[in-house]
């Protein structure tokens, strides 16, 4: 018995301590997280979110930049290619144009009946430029008439280059070109939307021998006029040096009969 008592003793003394000792760990603090550590983690996870955003965003930029390429590449592949722009030396274009009449003209058909085509171009009907330009040629009509054809263009429709026509009396065709078909073939447009540019351009025998755009009326209208002679004469000499061989070849054969007589 007495040791038992004596081992309740000591229990008892011993739990005193081990409350204390309790109480004194439940009384101490939490230990607080680290500020600089916290702050370690939450920047590392806004890299993060910021790196995968911006990839992300970089796939997404990829794709739409992808998009627009082919977007592009299937527009350009869409568009017409423009036609090539006549030098001198080229032929005269196939193309069919209305004049002032509502007529259609060809002017590869009146090339092969006329040996010398004349076009002057000009920016629109019945002002002050495009009349003086107009009717230098219909003052010289006379002259050139006899061994050209003269047509005046312009992107005017059928009854404004009547009106012109009438007005000013003018004796040759106008032609309308309102879509500028010919008029980008021969290199007038002033623009890719609109305008043409003052020009003319002169064939001879189908093929383009003097081309001049952005001039004025008054160049044009003499530059036209000289060019026109100058080609009749180069003409002429080529037909009476034809002649002279025509002479010479039948010389010959009329040589050659007398031999074999």
């Amino acid at each position: 018995m007495a040791g038992l008592r004596r081992s309740s003793r000591l229990s008892s003394k011993e739990d005193p301590l081990k409350s204390k000792l309790e109480e004194g760990e439940e009384a101490l603090p939490p230990k607080k997280k680290s500020k600089t550590s916290d702050e370690n983690e939450e920047s590392l996870g806004e890299e993060e979110e910021e790196e995968e955003e911006a990839k992300s965003e970089g796939d997404s930029d990829f794709k739409e930049q992808e998009g627009e390429d082919e977007g592009e590449d299937e527009g350009e592949e869409e568009e017409p290619e423009e036609p090539k722009e006549l030098e001198e030396g080229d032929p005269i274009p196939d193309v069919v144009l209305k004049n002032q009449d509502d007529k259609e003209i060809s002017l590869k058909k009146v090339s092969d009946e006329r040996k010398i085509v004349v076009i002057f171009g000009y920016p629109k009907a019945s002002t002050p430029g495009c009349t003086r330009q107009a009717c230098g040629f219909r003052d010289n009509y006379q002259e050139l008439k006899e061994h050209a054809a003269v047509f005046g263009l312009s992107a005017d429709t059928v009854n404004a280059q009547k009106k012109f026509q009438e007005k000013q009396q003018l004796p040759f065709d106008l032609l309308s070109d309102p879509e500028r078909h010919l008029v980008g073939l021969l290199g007038a447009k002033k623009s890719p939307e609109s305008g043409i540019v003052r020009s003319h351009w002169v064939f001879a025998g189908g093929i383009l021998k003097h081309k001049r755009v952005k001039v004025s009326p008054e160049v044009s209208i003499e530059d036209g006029k000289k060019e026109v002679l100058e080609l009749i004469k180069q003409f002429g000499t080529e037909g009476m040096k034809n002649e002279e061989k025509g002479d010479d070849v039948k010389e010959e054969e009329d040589e050659k009969k007398d031999d074999k007589k």
